[in-house]
C-alpha cells in the first residue's frame, strides 16, 4: 500500500511540474479546421491562376495581390480560430490561457517563424521565387520543433513533416504548390484529427 501510495504521489508530482512548465491546451480541432481553410485558400488561388491571363504568378501582377490576400486571410482565420479553440479547452479545464508557459511557447514559436518570414521576403525582393514554398514549411517546422518544448511534444512530429515536405520542395520546386497544399493542409488535418482524439477526448 505504502509504495503504491509513493508511486501515485511521484505521479501527481510529475503531473503538476508538466502542467507549470507547458501550455498543454492547443486544440486539435483549430489544427483541423486550419488545413481545411489551407485547402480552401489553395483551391481559389489555383482557380484564379489557371483562369488568369498568363497561367502563372508575377509579383506585380493582380492576382498575385489577391493571392497574397488568400494566404493572409488564411493565417488570420487559422489563428482566430485557433485561439478561440485554445481558450474554450484552457477555460474548460480550469487553465490560465495566458501565463508564462503559453508566453515561452509563443515567443520560441515566434522566433524562427518570423525569421522565415523575413528571409523569404528578402528573397523575393530579389526575385527569387522557386524555393518560397519550400522555405515557407521548413520555417514553418522548424518553428513548431522550437516550441514543442513548451507544449505537447506531439507538435514535433509535425514539425518534422513539415521540414521533410520542405526539403522534398526544394529539390523539386516545381512541385510547390502541391507540397504547400500537403504540409498546411492535408498534414493540418492528419495531425489535428489524432491530436483532437488523443487529447480532447479524453
Amino acid at each position: 500500500m505504502e509504495s503504491k501510495k509513493y508511486l501515485d504521489d511521484i505521479t501527481e508530482i510529475k503531473s503538476m511540474m508538466n502542467k507549470s512548465s507547458r501550455f498543454i491546451s492547443l486544440s486539435g480541432l483549430s489544427g483541423v479546421l486550419a488545413g481545411i481553410y489551407a485547402l480552401v485558400g489553395a483551391a481559389i488561388a489555383y482557380y484564379l491562376v489557371s483562369n488568369s491571363v498568363r497561367g502563372y504568378l508575377i509579383l506585380d501582377g493582380y492576382v498575385f495581390r489577391i493571392c497574397v490576400g488568400i494566404l493572409l486571410g488564411v493565417a488570420a482565420l487559422s489563428i482566430l480560430t485557433g485561439i478561440i479553440l485554445t481558450t474554450k479547452k484552457a477555460k474548460k479545464n480550469g487553465e490560465k490561457i495566458w501565463d508564462s508557459s503559453s508566453k515561452r511557447l509563443l515567443i520560441n514559436f515566434l522566433i524562427p517563424l518570423v525569421t522565415g518570414g523575413i528571409y523569404i521576403l528578402i528573397i523575393l525582393n530579389q526575385e527569387r521565387y522557386g524555393h518560397t514554398a519550400a522555405l515557407m514549411l521548413i520555417f514553418y517546422g522548424l518553428a513548431l520543433i522550437n516550441a514543442s518544448k513548451y507544449s505537447l511534444g506531439d507538435i514535433r512530429y509535425l514539425g518534422f513533416t513539415e521540414i521533410i515536405l520542405g526539403l522534398i520542395c526544394a529539390v523539386v520546386p516545381s512541385y510547390g504548390f502541391w507540397f504547400w497544399v500537403a504540409g498546411f493542409g492535408i498534414m493540418h488535418i492528419v495531425y489535428g484529427t489524432w491530436m483532437h482524439f488523443k487529447y480532447d477526448k479524453r
